[in-house]
């Protein structure tokens, strides 16, 4: 582990202690080290198109809006080799909150998402993206041999 000094402002430090006090963080420097990754994880989901992620979309859409719900289900069954699940929540008479779980090539998940977003009765548009490392094989914790799963992918965080 190296060690890296940085200098910030009295806000910048007082708002570093709150984000440690609410989340529970024992030192600043842990603090520190999931902020930094989280902003290099961002950078690297702008900047690698090729890379593989899971995803969460969530949006809120009017029911109201003349055949929405059709279209983003048929979005989703046009887009089924990257929805792993999806999630309705009933706000109101008229609005659902749905939460969209989605995994595989980033520039294709982005376009899924942005495909969405875009439409017409649908607010509130959020993905939040993770970038994992996909393998056929592994190492078990307790010793075992490695062995491979064909054809199926462990995905795993990086970083």
């Amino acid at each position: 582990m190296q060690r890296i000094t940085i200098s910030v402002g009295d806000q910048l430090s007082a708002d570093l202690d709150t984000i440690r006090a609410e989340r529970g963080y024992q030192t600043r420097s842990e603090a520190v080290r999931d902020l930094v990754r989280d902003g290099i994880d961002r950078w690297q989901q702008e900047t690698e198109i090729a890379a593989i992620c899971v995803g969460n979309l969530s949006y809120v859409f009017d029911r109201r809006i003349r055949l929405l719900a059709k279209r983003l289900a048929e979005m989703q069954h046009a887009s089924h080799d990257l929805i792993v699940a999806t999630t309705a929540v009933r706000l109101d008479h008229f609005h659902t909150m749905e939460s969209v779980l989605i995994r595989g090539p980033a520039a294709a998940v982005r376009a899924f998402a942005d495909q969405v977003r875009a439409e017409r009765g649908v607010r509130s548009g959020a993905i939040n993206l993770l970038r994992v490392d996909a393998h056929e094989h592994h190492e078990h914790h307790d010793g075992a041999d490695v062995h491979v799963h064909a054809g199926l992918a462990h995905l795993s965080p990086t970083n």
